[in-house]
């Protein structure tokens, strides 16, 4: 997701800035070209520059391959001598274990050298393959960035999920601004998805086909095509992506599934719908960003996928961090253990959930602190790539030892 609620507007200030992960330039962009701050502009191709974090300087991986502990900040660190999640993951019976990852990311090797190793068996790529970055201009299509990241990906033996297809955020300027009557908005619909799934055709394992399209309140969320077209864009975007693609599993993919109430209520009762009107859904995704102490219990969250299951779906966890208040305290670390061996036991319990990504391996490249104020230290690696306690509470999770 790497933008839920807080990525949705530019900032007030004396001239108008781009949220993280927004678009700040590029061929025929007449928005906002600097970003707030913490974020700095970078191009993704001549058609989209884009709104990134701010990162410090390139950190080195630690050598070793057990943790003590404590870390050198006095915090508890990973005990664990599991040295591939992805490993023990399959040998419990899931397809994969795996990371989110974005572009900026592969220039520092300490990164790549984990990304792409035997810990992970399956990579998303957070943004390079959205709206905005592959059709920057109308029916003019760019899949360079998220070709590099399939590509490595695939030389690493490792699956991918593409990310996504239809959301609300991140569309391209021509797109948003265009005022298009609701067939043109079809038409436009349909050719972006057939491209894209047809660009990589039999090289995805699933692709996020729409997503996020319930709001906190339980409403269909008021967007571009919700507010034009109506629902039945959801099941164009299916289809479209099915006849390109027709051995992708696709989902609908959405956060805070894992709480019951009016989100969760409409959600299941779309994916239902969905489902009764042979819609080619196969899966839904739980993005699991949660709070550290706020999360359910594994028979709860299982519980909640388990209704979808029951409509013959597959379920995936997608998104996977567990944020805290900064700055970190100990307890916070062990609450955050526990949470994460809940999110991932979750998917343990329940058959058909094939597997579970976490949204970025380390904090250092974590979407969180600059989406969430005051709050970080979401991932089970840290900043200097050395393991959590939330790492031995995935191990746990997953039914290994720690």
């Amino acid at each position: 997701m790497k933008s839920i609620l807080a990525l949705a507007s530019f900032v007030a200030v004396v001239t108008a800035q781009s949220q993280v992960w927004g678009q700040c330039g590029g061929i025929g962009w007449t928005g906002p070209t600097t970003c707030v701050s913490g974020a700095t502009c970078v191009a993704q191709n001549s058609y989209y520059w884009q709104c990134l974090p701010s990162t410090a300087t390139t950190t080195t991986a630690s050598s070793g391959t057990t943790t003590t502990s404590a870390g050198s900040s006095g915090l508890p660190t990973s005990t664990s001598t599991v040295n591939s999640l992805n490993a023990l993951a399959k040998s419990k019976g899931k397809l994969y274990f795996g990371s989110a990852t974005d572009n900026p990311e592969f220039s520092n090797t300490a990164y790549t050298k984990i990304l792409f190793s035997d810990m992970f068996g399956q990579i998303t790529p957070g943004n390079s393959m959205k709206w905005g970055p592959t059709e920057p201009s109308r029916d003019t299509y760019t899949y360079a960035q998220g070709d590099v990241v399939l590509n490595d990906a695939k030389n690493a033996s490792q699956i991918v999920r593409a990310h996504n297809l239809a959301w609300y955020e991140q569309l391209p300027n021509w797109l948003s601004s265009g005022n298009f009557d609701n067939a043109t908005l079809q038409t436009i619909l349909t050719d972006h998805v057939t491209s894209a799934a047809t660009h990589y055709k039999g090289q995805v394992y699933a692709w996020d086909v729409v997503n996020e399209p319930v709001d906190d309140s339980g409403n269909m969320r008021s967007w571009l095509y919700q507010d034009k077209v109506g629902t039945s864009y959801i099941d164009l975007a299916f289809r479209a992506a099915h006849a390109a693609d027709p051995n992708a599993k696709l989902y609908l993919n959405d956060y805070n599934l894992e709480y019951s109430g009016a989100k969760f209520n409409t959600t299941l009762n779309l994916v239902k719908q969905l489902v009764a009107q042979g819609t080619p859904i196969h899966g839904v995704g739980f993005e699991g960003h949660m709070i550290v102490g706020s999360v359910p219990s594994a028979a709860n969250i299982a519980s909640q996928m388990n209704q979808f299951t029951a409509l013959g779906l597959e379920v995936a966890i997608t998104e996977l961090d567990i944020r805290q208040t900064m700055p970190e305290t100990a307890a916070q670390r062990m609450q955050q253990k526990t949470d994460y061996q809940n999110m991932v036991g979750a998917c343990m319990l329940v058959t058909k959930c094939v597997g579970v990504t976490v949204w970025d391996y380390t904090d250092l490249y974590s979407w969180v602190p600059s989406t969430f104020s005051g709050q970080g230290a979401a991932c089970p690696w840290d900043n200097n790539f050395a393991r959590k306690p939330a790492y031995d509470g995935i191990v746990l999770g997953l039914g290994g030892t720690s």
